[in-house]
């Protein structure tokens, strides 16, 4: 016992400390910018898609629904604003931890507090977590929303099944992708439900503020320029990784090819996935075909390193991989290239998130094979588990 509190503390003082100088390099500014425009649109009376951060070309870039969340950031004060995003990135880190590890601690006898608490260390210690937590993002809290929705409501048959993912959508469009999941691993009444709910919130908040969602559909959503420079290192995407190319002649045209690819590519895999095989694959094509993918978008990572550590008996190669990819993506080593080319490393370095992503997409097996002993529904692929519900 005094072993294992020695590991934890080690581990929780290792991320606590990361979080901490993550919390003050960034020192929280994306939750500023939440702030700041609803602030100015609920408080002052102005557009909330003309808003930006003073001294910065940056604005609030989500459907006007996930401003109609955030409309308590309007008379609160920064800093309880930055404590309460800090401590959802937590609670949520952890409860998504929990959701991933469920089984594999059942099948392996672990002690579940340990296991949890080890692994969420981990997690909150991985770079795009503390990126999340020091820009004061959402990613969590909308990996939880569709996690949640994956494992437990689809994954299950329940009739719920499909709202958190509508939810998720309607406060950021990339969870979108995973109405398309359900859609094509057979789950028809929760991807209606899915799309029942992200039009439903929607229509409410066009319904209360017309103005703000013309603005949104027609004009905010497609200026890229909004959200910073496509060839920023930190846009792992694949757009991102074209920018950085010489090839701008040809850039849009090989990024359709390059979207389609992937698409096609997960959707012949997803289609035999069990729920954390397909969350999996799902959000990293998400985070690929996406125009803008940030560092800190990629949480959706989580559940791919929790299917490999699952693996780490039978297929020991990706396990490694995993592991080696993990601990290279918590070093930071992708800003080295923030100023520019750094060769002759520099296709490597500044990339690694997306051939990271690339490879788990091709590679990561999607079921985990059970022994005889080992029964769980949870990991039945979800076209069998819609087959007989």
């Amino acid at each position: 016992m005094n072993r294992r509190i020695v590991i934890l503390a080690a581990l929780g003082a290792a991320a606590a400390a990361a979080l901490a100088w993550t919390a003050v390099h960034h020192f929280y500014f994306d939750s500023g910018v939440y702030a700041g425009a609803v602030r100015y649109w609920f408080r002052d009376g102005g557009m909330i898609y003309d808003y930006l951060k003073e001294g910065t070309p940056y604005g609030f870039t989500y459907p006007p629904f996930a401003a109609l969340v955030m409309i308590p950031m309007a008379v609160l004060p920064l800093w309880l604003v930055v404590t309460v995003a800090s401590v959802a990135t937590v609670v949520t880190t952890v409860l998504v931890t929990w959701w991933f590890l469920g089984p594999l601690i059942e099948r392996r006898g672990w002690t579940p507090w340990y296991a949890v608490a080890v692994a969420s260390c981990l997690a909150l210690f991985f770079e795009p977590v503390r990126e999340t937590f020091g820009f004061g993002q959402v990613n969590l809290l909308l990996l939880a929303l569709v996690a949640g929705d994956v494992l437990l409501g689809a994954g299950r048959g329940r009739r719920w099944a499909g709202v958190g993912i509508g939810v998720a959508t309607a406060i950021k469009l990339t969870p979108g992708i995973f109405i398309l999941y359900l859609l094509i691993t057979g789950r028809w009444r929760a991807a209606g439900t899915a799309v029942a709910a992200a039009a439903t919130t929607t229509l409410v908040a066009a319904a209360f503020w017309p103005d703000a969602s013309r603005e949104f559909w027609t004009s905010a959503l497609w200026d890229t320029n909004r959200v910073g420079n496509l060839e920023y290192v930190s846009n792992q995407s694949l757009r991102g990784f074209l920018a950085r190319l010489p090839v701008d002649a040809v850039e849009s045209q090989l990024w359709v090819a390059g979207v389609v690819a992937v698409l096609g590519l997960w959707a012949w895999r997803v289609r035999a996935a069990d729920p954390l095989g397909g969350l999996a694959l799902t959000g990293i094509a998400g985070c690929l075909i996406s125009p803008v993918t940030w560092v800190h978008h990629w949480v959706w990572l989580l559940p791919a390193l929790v299917r490999c550590v699952e693996l780490a008996r039978t297929h020991k190669k990706i396990f490694r991989f995993a592991v080696a990819g993990y601990v290279v993506l918590c070093t930071r080593v992708t800003f080295l290239y923030e100023t520019g080319p750094k060769p002759p490393l520099a296709f490597l370095g500044a990339n690694l998130y997306v051939l990271f992503g690339v490879a788990l997409l091709l590679f990561l097996p999607v079921t985990v094979e059970l022994g005889a002993d080992e029964p769980s529904a949870e990991r039945v692929p979800l076209r069998r588990q819609a087959s007989v519900a």
